[in-house]
């Protein structure tokens, strides 16, 4: 497909209002705001209660340290535009995360934000990003509020950011980046005192209120279909609450019962999504360290809001996820999280990666099947690797991805799900159904059916049915955790782990060949590990079928 095409169609699933605002930065990159403030007020009495640490990256010799790479600065001289380093990594030296952290140094803070003031006046590309400056405005507030008593110089910068954020809000991305914006305006008028502060506040709860019902799905989940971005907004609306609950004069008591029992839901939502691990499936673009974890999550919930997490049962169980398309069956410490739904809103899919079907599976509390991860936002052939098809638990027709993913952010057609279903029969079977249209654009009109049964008595039996007409190739990716390894025996495949003790047995129905290739998996950004994985390949007119049986070795 012609690059024309790929932008024609992606544009074609974009909001009018998108458009508009893409143009109208195009002509108008940035909307500058006068620098002469008024007097600045910090609202009287306005405080919070302990917020949720980041882990420190800095050590001694002033190291930074994000995505898994280190820069250092010597004697604190800090190169705010370091064009060495990824970009990604240069947003999060803007983002301040780093300072919300009790453990770090109070004399390095000041000099950090009088460094920054200095460095990048209104305007510097990255450091005044509306997505950058929404993120850094939180932590500062939260500094000075918590930890240290800001400086004139820094709230007059400040209140500057939140001037300009107001000016510069992201309509033309919208979804979690027009979230931000909204939280860091309400964060501001929160904080200050004044016609601007309140109408900063006024304008963030706004935005909190219709994000709320427009990227939360009716089962809790965000509509980007990723656990670690659902997790970074759980933990906004909780900082929300925190003032709310902190300040109760600030709002309406019918505002801070709305977002108590919002966030309640999403709080379920993360907690039903959790592997026996306790931390979250890789599906679309999450990574380790970069949200809180689940646990850190719920325990910040019960101090500001009570949440207490649901008990589970250690019978079989499943769990339907219909609007946001996540189906999970449950026993004990064994667990099986389906990815079946849209791969995320249509106006805003960048984060979404082509895995429809696709599943992680944990066996005795530990990841067995495994999601690909993400390793970076820069172009190149590990973003490609891991959007791509082959990268997930699925099945890949004719060496096609099902979505056609391109760029760095970009999905021009999209695969959409046919239907999704589970049930459970008996207290002692759970059974899933669900396909997609993915591949219709393939001569032949392809249609991708799967299959999973689980039975206590004879695991997991998983059967891909592949429908249509014509003579295609199939390929049907396992990815294993890198602790495990693989052999070949027969029809079989047995899984180890590192000191050869077998895990379980994967067995192959006969009529398809048995491959093992070497995959990569990123649980963390910047940070890519090599792992087995079973490719099971078949060829000829269809209907064609794969089907394997995966049993626990106790």
């Amino acid at each position: 497909m012609t690059r024309f095409l790929l932008y024609l169609i992606t544009a074609s699933y974009l909001k009018p209002s998108q458009i508009v605002h893409f143009i109208k930065r195009a002509l108008f990159p940035t909307t500058s705001v006068q620098e002469t403030l008024p007097e600045i007020r910090t609202r009287s009495g306005f405080h919070l209660q302990p917020t949720l640490s980041s882990s420190v990256p800095t050590q001694d010799g002033h190291e930074f340290r994000f995505l898994n790479q280190s820069k250092i600065f010597p004697d604190g001289q800090v190169d705010w535009h370091c064009q060495d380093m990824p970009k990604l990594w240069r947003y999060n030296l803007h983002y301040f995360d780093y300072m919300d952290n009790h453990n770090f140094p109070v004399d390095f803070t000041s000099h950090l934000i009088h460094d920054w003031i200095s460095q990048c006046p209104q305007g510097t590309p990255e450091a005044w990003e509306p997505y950058t400056t929404s993120l850094r405005m939180v932590n500062w507030i939260k500094v000075f509020t918590q930890q240290i008593t800001p400086h004139e110089a820094w709230r007059r910068s400040l209140y500057l950011q939140a001037r300009w954020l107001e000016r510069n809000i992201e309509y033309h991305i919208l979804a979690n980046h027009y979230l931000k914006n909204g939280i860091a305006l309400f964060f501001a008028g929160a904080y200050f005192e004044g016609i601007e502060a309140e109408r900063w506040l006024a304008k963030g709860l706004k935005i909190l209120r219709e994000e709320a019902e427009e990227q939360f799905l009716s089962d809790g989940g965000h509509f980007e279909r990723s656990p670690m971005y659902h997790s970074i907004a759980v933990e906004d609306y909780l900082d929300v609450l925190n003032i709310m609950t902190a300040n109760p004069r600030l709002v309406e008591s019918a505002d801070l019962n709305y977002f108590k029992t919002f966030s309640e839901k999403t709080l379920d939502f993360l907690h039903d999504l959790c592997l026996p691990d306790r931390d979250i499936p890789l599906f679309n673009d999450s990574a380790f360290g970069i949200a809180p974890t689940p646990p850190q999550i719920f325990e910040y919930a019960q101090q500001i809001i009570g949440y207490e997490a649901p008990k589970r049962s250690s019978e079989l169980s499943i769990v339907k996820k219909e609007h946001s398309g996540y189906y999970v069956i449950r026993h004990a410490q064994d667990m099986l999280v389906i990815d079946s739904g849209p791969i995320g809103p249509d106006y805003q899919p960048g984060h979404a990666h082509s895995d429809t079907l696709s599943y992680e599976l944990s066996l005795a509390g530990s990841r067995v099947v495994v999601d690909a991860g993400v390793h970076d936002y820069e172009a190149g052939a590990r973003r490609q690797y891991a959007r791509s098809t082959k990268a997930h638990n699925t099945v890949v027709v004719d060496g096609q991805d099902q979505s056609e993913m391109w760029g760095t952010f970009r999905v021009a057609r999209r695969a959409h799900p046919i239907h999704a279903s589970l049930v459970q029969p008996s207290p002692s079977l759970a059974k899933f159904e669900g396909s997609h249209d993915g591949y219709h654009r393939l001569q032949g009109k392809v249609t991708h059916h799967r299959t999973i049964e689980y039975t206590t008595t004879t695991d997991w039996v998983i059967r891909d049915d592949i429908q249509g007409t014509g003579v295609h190739s199939i390929e049907n990716f396992i990815h294993l955790h890198p602790d495990l390894r693989a052999n070949i025996l027969n029809n079989s495949v047995q899984v180890t782990n590192m000191s050869g003790k077998p895990i379980c047995l994967f067995k192959i129905v006969e009529g398809v060949q048995i491959q093992l290739e070497k995959g990569y998996y990123f649980p963390e950004f910047g940070m890519e590990l090599k792992n087995d994985v079973i490719v099971l390949k078949c060829e000829g007119p269809l209907p064609l079928q794969t089907e394997y049986k995966i049993s626990k070795i106790q």
